[in-house]
């Protein structure tokens, strides 16, 4: 949520804050602005809307503004409507400091009520004002000393970048609980909320930790604490291409993703079958030590330790409990020294699984989390990391990232499930062989992207699609669902099949459309049950499994999927699903990569 990037060095800040805006776009915004210092003055331009309006204000300038420091920022609304007002960069009344923002500030409203009982004028409506003009408050020559003392006063989680008029050469940053990177080039120095949006310039980063200072100028790059000791911070090496973050031709970033997925998961699963850092946490681990699981996360990463429930109790049988994160953080959990916790986020930055991930650590609980970004706080901060090896990810509905973390539960699974007795030697080689064979089943599945396609196309008249499954197939029934709807903004809900009975089928009526998935052959019958029952009320159905001999009419439509274990199947239904989703927003011409109010890294409550 919200992007910011900052540069100070010899060339033409303009350009590089522009286009590095344009790499954060998938975080999620609403407006955007910018601030460079030039001819001994801050000049803003910011703008509601997207980016390309912001650019049309920067051509439309009476004068082409120049300058080799700047900050620039995309704004997700969270106090105060989209405007251009209520965008950032933010500069106080005396136009002293700049600042950009990322993040909520919880006691913002008695500190502008202080600050204006002191005669100062605000001019938006936003938590993130108060900054700037708490800062140009306290300053009195001394930056560092002002950035001290603002975050002294902040109550909240926030990722800064703050210029001075007093010291044009100097570009300051900070954060708590929002991510922050610092670039390192030989032209200049970055920050930026992640790192596409400085690849394009470098790939040697440092990773902010929280109430770090980074005291950026155009050669130096110097780290302190808020004690202003300095720091020695290590600048690391980012190992994937710039031309990861580029679409490829593709005409979404979300249907590249997609494509993705076979190199996805069989780079994730040799991460943790082969040697490296992942196989030498699982190999080492004691599951045995442990007398239950919680798993815990949002959105797309809690679907997948949905599904990662019913593979765990199957081999292991332990119990595991899945837990919204946002709803974990304030249940005062059950959870204690024989806990194992699991966070899963693909950012690594989740507020809310942050805050349940240091709530399990409190109460004692050991922590391993399953993210994609390394260097994020989750990964930094629990006991056990392992990284899924996804690559960025950059369209706001995730894809390969989801099916990178399933690979890395299954594997999971089946280790501890060996370690626990639970399965002998030889199911566990059965069980990983399938595991492997996932990549070139998902490129099977990849095969039928024309009829899904074309089906897809019939569809964009549902005002509700439902989707039903049983067992693991209920599991990702949930992602299926939570991927049309955040892309295609039709109505849509995910139900157990053996629940229609109970409330949901009152729902079904003349061009409902249901989507039926089976891959459970035990359940088989069961399933095909509910699908006739909604056909029989005006329903059509979309079935999509491994099932053989499926008969079609007007009312019945089938996607058949490669043969694959039912514990591992939800890799293969789930990009079916990601397409059915896809082309049913690409046929209503919808913005597929940045749908509507949504972030792709949700960094606030």
């Amino acid at each position: 949520m919200c992007g910011i990037i900052g540069y100070v060095g010899s060339k033409n800040a303009i350009a590089i804050i522009v286009e590095g805006l344009k790499k954060l776009e998938y975080r999620g915004y609403d407006s955007a602005g910018i601030a460079i210092f030039d001819t001994n003055n801050f000049h803003v331009i910011k703008q509601k809307g997207r980016l390309s309006a912001l650019e049309t204000r920067l051509a439309r300038a009476r004068r082409p503004l120049k300058g080799h420091i700047g900050i620039g920022h995309t704004r997700w609304a969270t106090h105060g409507e989209p405007s251009d007002i209520n965008s950032h960069p933010h500069v106080g009344n005396k136009n002293k400091i700049a600042v950009v923002h990322n993040g909520i500030i919880e006691n913002y409203k008695q500190l502008k009520e202080r600050l204006e009982q002191k005669g100062i004028r605000f001019v938006s409506q936003t938590d993130s004002e108060v900054i700037a003009q708490l800062a140009e408050y306290y300053y009195d020559g001394d930056l560092i000393d002002t950035v001290i003392k603002v975050s002294n006063a902040l109550e909240g989680s926030y990722a800064l970048g703050i210029m001075c008029i007093d010291e044009p050469d100097t570009l300051v940053a900070i954060k708590k609980d929002n991510p922050l990177i610092i670039g390192v080039s030989g032209h200049g120095h970055f920050i930026a909320s992640d790192v596409p949006a400085v690849l394009k310039y470098t790939n040697k980063v440092y990773y902010l930790n929280d109430k770090e200072i980074a005291v950026l100028q155009k050669g130096a790059a110097q780290f302190c604490n808020t004690d202003k000791e300095k720091l020695q911070k290590t600048l690391e090496t980012v190992t994937w291409s710039i031309d990861s973050a580029e679409k490829g031709g593709y005409p979404h970033f979300m249907l590249k993703e997609i494509m993705e997925q076979p190199k996805v998961i069989k780079d994730t699963v040799n991460s943790i079958l082969k040697n490296g850092e992942n196989k030498n946490i699982v190999d080492n681990f004691d599951i045995k030590r442990f007398n239950k699981i919680v798993m815990t996360a949002c959105g797309s990463a809690y679907n997948a330790g949905v599904v990662a429930k019913y593979v765990f109790e199957r081999l292991c049988r332990l119990s595991v409990d899945v837990e919204l994160a946002s709803e974990f953080r304030y249940k005062d959990a059950v959870v204690d020294e024989k806990t194992l916790v699991i966070l899963i986020s693909q950012s690594g930055e989740t507020a809310d699984t942050i805050a349940a991930m240091r709530e399990a650590k409190r109460k004692g609980a050991a922590t391993l989390s399953i993210v994609n970004v390394i260097g994020s706080t989750i990964a930094k901060e629990t006991d056990f990391c392992i990284y899924t090896a996804a690559g960025p990810e950059i369209a706001v509905a995730t894809t390969k990232a989801f099916s990178a973390q399933l690979a890395l539960l299954y594997v999971l699974a089946v280790r501890f499930a060996v370690q626990l007795e639970k399965i002998s030697k030889e199911t566990e080689k059965e069980l990983l062989s399938e595991i492997k064979a996932l990549p070139a089943k998902a490129a099977e599945m990849l095969k039928h992207i024309d009829f899904i396609q074309k089906y897809a196309s019939t569809c964009i008249g549902y005002k509700s699609i439902f989707f039903i499954g049983r067992n693991i197939d209920y599991a990702i029934a949930l992602e299926g669902s939570l991927k049309l709807k955040e892309i295609s903004y039709i109505h849509s809900e995910a139900y157990a099949g053996g629940e229609l009975k109970h409330g949901t089928i009152s729902l079904i009526e003349e061009n409902t459309l249901v989507v039926a998935i089976s891959n459970c052959g035990r359940l088989y019958n069961k399933i095909m049950s509910n699908a006739e029952q909604v056909v029989s009320r005006g329903a059509k159905v979309l079935l999509i499994g491994n099932c053989q001999d499926i008969k079609t009419n007007d009312n019945f439509s089938f996607i058949g999927l490669p043969k694959v274990s039912e514990l591992f199947s939800p890799s293969i239904s789930v990009i079916a699903l990601q397409l059915f989703g896809y082309y049913v927003a690409a046929n209503k011409g919808l913005d597929i990569d940045k749908p509507r109010n949504l972030a792709k890294s949700v960094t606030v409550e």
